[in-house]
């Protein structure tokens, strides 16, 4: 099965290349040992140690499973400086029309969005709304407080 593609900064690339050889090479070996200690100390059955390392067991093949997903789809983003059409990659400053308050984002792919840190994924209805608009453009984005209107006011 092909995988939906996902798009990432260079820089989210490598840091996602570094976790998921983390988990290959080292974390999957400290579990293995982790595992065969807790088998040394007898009944399975009754082995907390043993148990909570099969679940450290299970989530890390999950997170290599997930890891090794993406990263067979990442499509690495482009530098867009000098864009007018706002499109992933792009860093944006919008303006809200009630509040006048003055906001700027990146637009990222899923894996490396961080709203707080002002990274807006491209999936995310904010995201969304504002691919393919250009400066001066009004934007409107259905948000789970409610309607609410933007203008972009600079493609960076």
């Amino acid at each position: 099965m092909i995988g939906k593609e996902t798009y990432i900064t260079t820089e989210g690339l490598e840091k996602l290349k570094e976790e998921y050889n983390f988990l290959k090479n080292t974390k999957r070996k400290e579990v293995a040992n982790r595992i065969q200690a807790a088998k040394d100390f007898g009944d399975l059955s009754e082995n907390a140690e043993y148990a909570d390392a099969k679940e450290e067991q299970a989530f890390t093949e999950g997170r290599i499973a997930e890891l090794d997903e993406f990263l067979r789809n990442a499509v690495v983003i482009k530098e867009k400086n000098g864009n007018t059409t706002i499109n992933v990659g792009n860093r944006i400053r919008i303006k809200e029309k009630k509040t006048k308050e003055v906001k700027e984002y990146e637009i990222v792919g899923s894996q490396e969005a961080d709203p707080v840190a002002g990274k807006i994924s491209n999936e995310s209805p904010l995201g969304k709304a504002f691919l393919g608009k250009k400066v001066g453009d009004k934007v409107e984005v259905n948000l789970p407080k409610g309607v609410i209107e933007y203008e972009v006011v600079e493609v960076l």
